[in-house]
């Protein structure tokens, strides 16, 4: 066996170059590789459009990796078994309505299948702020996420897309972004806890929000202010299908 580390770096700088210069002109940007971000992104890529998803941390998946309180088992509905069965994602009856996955399998099977689809996917990259022009959301101001951890004065880019969708989880960073930038979106804070409502109601809410910006996942519910739900996952599968199925009508 002959390798060469030289050869090895020029690999990965010539390919992830290449793969970048593809992802910052996309048809749809996901800010987040959590449940909602990575179902989004899979139905997106899969019905055709070229998706581009930004992760700040290292590993996707979001919260699904701890399960609840670190047992690493979570609870999936009924309504969202279909979207298990797509994924090949294997998944136990525990009662009627209430379904046992593991949690590994699902992050894993999850980031696996947005890959396979076509998703061009980057990690370690936070979104600084987002581009507007005549009053439309038409792409993300990005940077390395270790330079803002470090503090660094950094000068960030750019990437342009026809939609953004925040599914950033609690924090709902991109719409936080809008709110403070526009004015003229709110972004409520999410409630207490109440896990059949806040799932019904993160889906029933799932869309747009302002022009070029969609919201997924427990984005929804901060920026709605509706109950948190904990490790039921459900909501976040049925939220991003539901999502990338506007986005799609919208962008055709």
């Amino acid at each position: 066996m002959i390798v060469d580390e030289i050869t090895i770096t020029r690999a990965i700088i010539e390919e992830y170059t290449k793969k970048l210069l593809e992802g910052i002109i996309c048809d749809v940007a996901i800010v987040g590789g959590g449940p909602a971000g990575l179902t989004a992104s899979y139905y997106l890529a899969k019905s055709g459009f070229k998706v581009s998803l930004f992760e700040k941390k290292l590993s996707l998946g979001g919260g699904i990796w701890g399960g609840g309180m670190m047992f690493n088992k979570i609870i999936v509905q009924k309504e969202a078994i279909s979207i298990l069965d797509e994924f090949d994602i294997d998944y136990r009856k525990y009662d009627e309505y209430h379904f046992v996955v593991d949690a590994i399998e699902l992050a894993s099977g999850l980031i696996y299948k947005a890959c396979k689809a076509g998703v061009k996917i980057f990690n370690l990259i936070s979104i600084e702020d987002v581009m507007i022009k005549e009053g439309k959301v038409c792409g993300l101001v990005v940077n390395w996420s270790p330079v803002s951890i470090s503090n660094l004065h950094v000068d960030p880019v750019t990437i342009g897309c026809k939609a953004v969708v925040d599914a950033t989880g609690h924090d709902a960073s991109v719409c936080e972004v809008v709110a403070k930038k526009t004015g003229e979106l709110k972004v409520k804070g999410e409630g207490y806890m109440w896990a059949s409502k806040g799932e019904q109601m993160v889906v029933e809410n799932t869309g747009k929000v302002y022009p070029g910006l969609y919201v997924a996942g427990m984005s929804v519910s901060a920026v709605f202010g509706l109950p948190r739900m904990g490790p039921i996952f459900g909501g976040m599968l049925l939220s991003g299908k539901k999502v990338a199925e506007i986005i799609c009508n919208d962008l055709k």
